[in-house]
């Protein structure tokens, strides 16, 4: 990207108040068989010791980096946009504080970005507990997606993800609702495809949260993106918001 590193990773971590969960994030990015990567770590104003655990990795591995924001956001869109402007690599990667990679996803994900049309390459994901315990739910995605596919329901794991920004573009986040689907159906509108691994790359953790409040939120910020942002009919609105809901209840169970 700003350096014009090809074979660069920049990943993009905002964190708030992660200081139970940021160690494990930071060390599944430095267990990566790929190490050409940077980790950008963006602190919204933190008020617990996340800042304090972060920069002791700082001092010792020169790749992780911390950018603090002014003043807390309330959403992990300045953080990330923060962590774009900063990026050095051509690739672009987002992990939030309180997932985990596994070891081989950078290295299983780069090298599918050799064709022209792939602009994001993601994986599937397993949900595990909030105390990071595993039962095999993991969440499947298509091989591949195309910008008329994703128009039914955001079918990339965000914390799979990377594109690449030599075909993209530097690209931010809409201070909108369910910015991250905004984000990749932007991007592959213009004919781009994202293609998948078939492979687990990634743990999701499921955090004690009201998830049906949370379901209802997407449903109507996934309708704002129809109506508002592509400025689609009430017809066509209706006719893709029918498969979002389909994919948003499958994944809900899974």
């Amino acid at each position: 990207m700003k350096n014009n590193n090809s074979q660069l990773i920049s990943i993009i971590t905002p964190c708030y108040n992660s200081e139970s969960y940021i160690l494990e994030a930071i060390e599944s990015v430095r267990a990566q068989t790929y190490k050409n990567w940077e980790m950008l770590i963006i602190d919204d104003c933190s008020t617990d010791i996340s800042v304090s655990l972060i920069n002791d990795y700082v001092k010792k591995d020169k790749r992780i980096k911390l950018f603090v924001t002014e003043k807390n956001s309330k959403s992990p869109v300045e953080p990330r946009n923060i962590g774009i402007k900063n990026a050095r690599g051509r690739y672009i990667a987002f992990l939030d504080s309180d997932d985990i990679w596994l070891p081989t996803k950078l290295e299983n994900q780069v090298k599918q970005f050799k064709e022209d049309k792939i602009a994001i390459v993601f994986s599937y994901y397993e949900k595990i507990s909030e105390k990071g315990n595993r039962k095999n739910r993991v969440v499947y995605s298509p091989s591949i997606v195309t910008y008329k596919e994703l128009l039914k329901g955001d079918s990339i794991g965000f914390l799979t993800a990377i594109y690449d920004t030599e075909k993209s573009g530097e690209c931010y986040f809409k201070h909108i609702g369910a910015e991250d689907y905004a984000f990749w159906l932007l991007m592959l509108r213009p004919g781009f495809i994202a293609c998948g691994t078939n492979t687990v790359e990634a743990l999701y953790r499921v955090r004690r949260k009201s998830l049906s409040s949370k379901k209802i939120r997407a449903a109507k910020w996934t309708w704002d993106i129809y109506r508002n942002l592509l400025e689609f009919s009430v017809f066509k609105s209706v006719y893709h918001f029918i498969f979002y809901a389909i994919r948003a209840v499958c994944k809900y169970f899974v």
